[in-house]
């Protein structure tokens, strides 16, 4: 093999600094500063749903419009990011469809995490969905900031001749500015990237390249840090991290730039 290294990272908590707020819908309470994924893992058959929809239409919209209304007169579509089990997308979309969430609870915690996360690179929102009850649980939005270190990060993988690669369960609306900051090219970019699809973009690019190093942060990344050559785990974000998801990991670092030293390292093996 010609290529040597190819260094695949998850965006959200890993590249990015993230604020997460989710809304209860069963009592109305916000959760702030939650990782959704955790909230997909606590339960059998939870689903974290990404909403593609213009934040802007969204602020705008009546608050008390019916999400199912907007999504049926504006053909917004949802993707599934990440899930606790086999769900199918058709009966995601049918319970969304059939719930009772309005646009207010959509814009309650956009707006939270956008006066409260300085510096906002990207704003998201979706929905955790669980196929058990058959009822959205959560409303949640995330806003995320690049840490400091991980433009000159992807920048010295460069210049070691490293592929670089995101996989992550963004939006390719997110994920195509991201890319063009960072310096990742855009057919390197793999947007909605559930659990499974991590894994198997590791898989593929082992047979491309000697050596591939997975970064990732969260639950979602498990099995590809599983996979990959080298896994690390980055606990920048600073939360909690299970055992498991750190037993998952060949390596755990507290700052993206440390990835660096451990590409040095599988260049030269």
């Amino acid at each position: 093999m010609e290529n040597k290294l190819a260094v695949v990272f998850d965006s959200a908590g890993t590249l990015l600094h993230m604020y997460r707020v989710a809304r209860d819908i069963s009592d109305g309470a916000m959760l702030e500063d939650i990782e959704s994924t955790m909230l997909v893992a606590g339960r059998k058959g939870r689903a974290l749903v990404v909403l593609h929809a213009d934040m802007e239409m969204i602020l705008e919209a009546q608050p008390h419009r019916l999400i199912s209304d907007f999504m049926e007169k504006e053909h917004v579509e949802l993707d599934v990011s990440c899930s606790n089990g086999e769900v199918s997308p058709s009966e995601i979309s049918k319970i969304v469809q059939q719930s009772d969430v309005v646009l207010g609870d959509v814009q309650e915690v956009f707006c939270r995490v956008k006066t409260r996360c300085p510096n906002i690179f990207y704003l998201a929102c979706g929905f955790i969905v669980d196929v058990v009850e058959q009822s959205v649980t959560y409303v949640v939005s995330t806003g995320g900031r690049l840490y400091p270190e991980s433009k000159d990060t992807l920048q010295a993988l460069h210049q070691r001749g490293a592929g670089l690669y995101i996989a992550s369960g963004d939006s390719m609306k997110n994920l195509s500015r991201l890319s063009r900051c960072i310096g990742v090219p855009i057919d390197g970019v793999f947007d909605i990237a559930s659990t499974f699809d991590k894994e198997r973009i590791v898989q593929d690019l082992k047979k491309k390249y000697n050596k591939v190093i997975m970064v990732g942060d969260g639950m979602n990344d498990m099995l590809a840090l599983r996979s990959a050559d080298i896994g690390i785990l980055t606990v920048q974000q600073g939360d909690s991290r299970p055992s498991r998801l750190q037993e998952s990991a060949d390596v755990v670092v507290g700052n993206i730039s440390e990835v660096v030293r451990f590409a040095d390292e599988a260049i030269s093996s």
